[in-house]
């Protein structure tokens, strides 16, 4: 079973994926009742035929009990000028879901969709004291989808043929790794200039705004991130893919969650994998790191 905490355009589009695919039984939680059971209701007719699974709306939060993966993607406000806007809203929230889920579900492995996603990951490990391998944010895969999908684009590429990931902060501080890009299988800085690097560093940073000129928020992508993980975690897929994790050393940093390539499987974080960076990178990295830390410190206060 996996449970979506949060029945809103993201947390359905989660829904629908997982059910499309016979992923598992599904419990969809919001604190509007009738939008979980309308929401369920739909998202049952795209279960396969014959798939003996179920989909469930509704706001208790008991029936979360048997989840192999929990999905935060529940929000109490709106994005204006950056994802920390919101940390006034959601991070009491995310407080009271993870308590929540610490006393229905203390074996879940969550998956962090909500927003300021490193920071709202944060909390949750904290405030339920689970191990680090079985808290998840997703900002960091989204970005790199973004990314892959910039750099093929400029080279007039199959985005398939593409292999690239960012790292840090899901917002304005994230780190794309140019230096381990590649096209074919060959660095991509041998087919850029600086100044289409610099274009698309500012294109990647500026995607969700340009996203929100045409609608509120980023959904479908985001979803198919969230369901990617989730999916790694209940087939043990062994899935490499970037996630925001709470560190304890790795790249120099700890106590902070940020985006760094993980391998996920059934136990949630299998391993932390370690990619080499260039010196303008790291320090990319640790400014990153930086401002996640400043803002913690602000929730902590």
């Amino acid at each position: 079973m996996i449970s979506i905490i949060g029945a809103g355009r993201v947390g359905s589009a989660v829904g629908f994926l997982a059910a499309s695919t016979a992923l598992d039984d599904i419990v969809l939680v919001n604190s509007t009742k009738n939008k979980a059971i309308g929401e369920a209701l739909d998202i049952t007719n795209a279960i396969p035929e014959g798939s003996p699974i179920s989909v469930i709306g509704t706001d208790e939060f008991e029936l979360i009990r048997d989840s192999k993966v929990v999905i935060i993607s529940a929000s109490k406000g709106k994005i204006t000028t950056n994802r920390t806007d919101l940390l006034a809203a959601n991070v009491p929230l995310a407080r009271e879901i993870a308590q929540k889920i610490r006393k229905y579900n203390d074996n879940a492995k969550i998956v962090i969709v909500t927003n300021p996603l490193d920071i709202v990951t944060y909390t949750v490990l904290k405030e339920t004291g689970f191990q680090r391998e079985s808290v998840i944010g997703m900002g960091s895969s989204l970005d790199s989808s973004r990314f892959r999908y910039l750099l093929a684009k400029s080279l007039g590429v199959n985005q398939s043929e593409i292999d690239g990931i960012v790292m840090g902060e899901h917002g304005d501080s994230m780190v794309p790794i140019f230096s381990n890009a590649k096209y074919d299988k060959k660095p991509v800085l041998n087919r850029l200039d600086q100044n289409e690097i610099a274009r698309i560093r500012e294109e990647l940073r500026n995607y969700w705004k340009l996203l929100k000129t045409f609608k509120e928020a980023s959904v479908f992508g985001a979803a198919k991130n969230a369901f990617d993980i989730a999916k790694a975690i209940v087939r043990d897929e062994q899935l490499q893919i970037p996630a925001s994790v709470l560190l304890e050393g790795e790249y120099g940093l700890s106590d902070v969650c940020l985006g760094v390539p993980v391998t996920i499987g059934k136990s949630g974080v299998a391993k932390i994998d370690k990619l080499d960076l260039d010196w303008t990178e790291l320090k990319s990295l640790n400014d990153s790191a930086e401002i996640i830390r400043n803002n913690i410190i602000k929730i902590k206060n």
